[in-house]
């Protein structure tokens, strides 16, 4: 990195992050009568701002309750994203947080009171989740922290010496398991 670009200004949050959806109203149904998230934002436009294409789409926004929104795009053709073909299906997720233990069991029964197969509670030492599928096929995890602040700060203080030596453990690996 150049001495002489811009320091680095503050990311303040999450605004949103956003997918590709199969029919705006099962993503409507399910984010916002199961998962509880209001839908808060819709737009309709026959072009990409961004790109200038001509694609028509509804892009809606589903609010969490810190501001941040899940978004998603119905391009009208009633298809689903496709998942990643070098990717285990585990690894691409969205984890939202929940408050407490007794939400997350909550949660989990509300889920499944509602036909929808969910895998957990899972135990990570620092957390505990549960993992389900939303209608769209985007893998969702929903969890809560069950350690204090202060084991969170101490994984902070170490995370990069954890990177480090996972660096490390990878390059000492042969060169087919780069591959």
């Amino acid at each position: 990195m150049s001495d002489h670009s811009p320091k680095a200004q503050p990311v303040v949050g999450l605004h949103h992050a956003a997918y590709r959806c199969r029919d705006a109203e099962e993503t409507r149904h399910f984010y916002e009568d199961i998962l509880g998230l209001p839908l808060v934002h819709v737009i309709q436009a026959d072009n990409v701002p961004s790109t200038g294409d001509n694609t028509p789409f509804l892009h809606l926004f589903f609010e969490l309750t810190d501001g941040s929104c899940i978004a998603f795009f119905d391009l009208g053709d009633n298809t689903a994203s496709e998942p990643s073909p070098n990717t285990p299906a585990w690894v691409n997720h969205i984890a939202f947080k929940v408050p407490s233990t007794e939400a997350l069991d909550a949660m989990k029964r509300r889920l499944e009171a509602n036909g929808i197969k969910v895998l957990g509670v899972t135990d990570h030492d620092f957390v505990h989740s549960i993992y389900f599928f939303d209608p769209n096929g985007v893998r969702l995890e929903l969890t809560t922290q069950v350690v204090g602040d202060g084991q969170m700060q101490h994984y902070k203080q170490e995370a990069h010496n954890a990177l480090k030596s996972w660096t490390s453990r990878k390059a000492a690996r042969p060169a087919a398991a780069h591959a």
